[in-house]
């Protein structure tokens, strides 16, 4: 599968003569292709975007799937790959057209709302934190009848070089009946990483989508802070990979959704 990374913002900076130009940029995952075109903001659409994806596939050919991280690519990119057969996704892991846009100066951070709560429908009765070590985090959870299973290539402990023995931290949450409509639900979102932020209360907080934040839980309790932190630690060394398991109980006979998931 052919996939491209791309993005199209307006330029930080004005050009000579003082115009607003919108830059577009495509690269493959190790750029070891890339491509860049700009255009007057006055001509900015769709349209020209469609154009220059075809300039750019005329040695490879167009891509299956183009990803962008930027919400204000978004919709024009989706348009023009629309126009063209090609499926755009969303995800906040275009790690090598970062690495380009930062080597050109130009903006990658990418602003957030506050942290919004879970609607009440999709609460779990239950939730905790948890740990496995790596050597046993793949096969436990790969050969289950996971109705909703998501364990990308690169977030295996073994392509981020984990020794088997390091502890992967997690948190489960029992969502009792809600389960399946919870897991299905945290799909949609797409999650990315799911952090402990301090506060009053402290709370769990989930990175989700390009730019969405979801409050999972607070709490005030002294011991379920030390835990939290406890998980961040392991977190720090487990590369930031951590997991998200839903099942309906602790009775360990079936599951709804489980997620390796790691900070951008």
């Amino acid at each position: 599968m052919k996939i491209w990374q791309a993005d199209f913002y307006r330029r930080p900076q004005q050009d000579a003569s003082e115009q607003v130009l919108w830059d577009l940029l495509i690269c493959d995952r190790d750029r070891s292709f890339q491509y860049e075109a700009n255009c007057p903001q006055s001509e900015v659409n769709s349209s020209w975007v469609a154009s220059q994806l075809q300039l750019a596939a005329t040695v490879e050919g167009l891509p299956n799937v183009i990803q962008v991280f930027r919400p204000q690519s978004l919709g024009l990119i989706e348009q023009a790959g629309r126009s063209l057969g090609i499926n755009v996704e969303p995800t906040r892991r275009t790690f090598a057209l970062k690495q380009w846009l930062q080597a050109k100066g130009y903006p990658t951070v990418v602003d957030k709302p506050p942290p919004a709560p879970l609607p009440e429908n999709l609460w779990g009765e239950e939730w905790r934190f948890a740990a496995m070590s790596a050597g046993n985090l793949v096969e436990a959870f790969a050969e289950l009848p996971i109705p909703i299973l998501v364990m990308p290539e690169f977030l295996l402990p073994i392509n981020l070089g984990l020794a088997s023995t390091v502890s992967v931290p997690g948190v489960v949450i029992y969502g009792g009946k809600q389960s399946m409509r919870l897991a299905r639900w945290l799909q949609q979102a797409r999650p990315v990483a799911l952090n402990y932020v301090a506060g009053a209360p402290d709370g769990l907080v989930l990175e989700a989508g390009l730019v969405d934040r979801w409050i999972v839980a607070t709490f005030e309790d002294a011991e379920v802070a030390a835990a939290a932190k406890a998980y961040e630690q392991r977190k720090q060394q487990s590369r930031g990979l951590h997991f998200l398991l839903v099942q309906p109980d602790d009775s360990g006979l079936t599951y709804s959704g489980f997620w390796l998931l790691q900070a951008e």
